[in-house]
């Protein structure tokens, strides 16, 4: 694997299972008119089986936790009690 490209996204416009794949389509912000708020563009997709999405999430996860402990993320302790 010597060949490495870094992709940007500005967030995930949509996330869903199809094909028995889990599919990430991710997207950038594009300048919209003056004064309006950008607009979402996809721009790529990754597709993983159930599994690795599992693993991705877990990790995920684990990342969370540890920008939380770290003081770089807050808890939304209402939006926990919603659950």
């Amino acid at each position: 694997m010597d060949c490495k490209k870094e992709i940007f996204a500005d967030g995930i416009g949509q996330v869903h299972f199809a094909g028995g794949m889990v599919r990430f389509d991710f997207v950038t912000l594009q300048p919209a008119e003056e004064g309006k708020a950008p607009i979402p563009e996809s721009n790529v997709r990754i597709i993983m089986p159930p599994q690795g999405f599992l693993g991705a999430f877990n990790s995920m996860q684990q990342l969370i936790d540890k920008l939380v402990e770290a003081g770089v993320l807050q808890k939304n302790e209402a939006a926990a009690e919603e659950k």
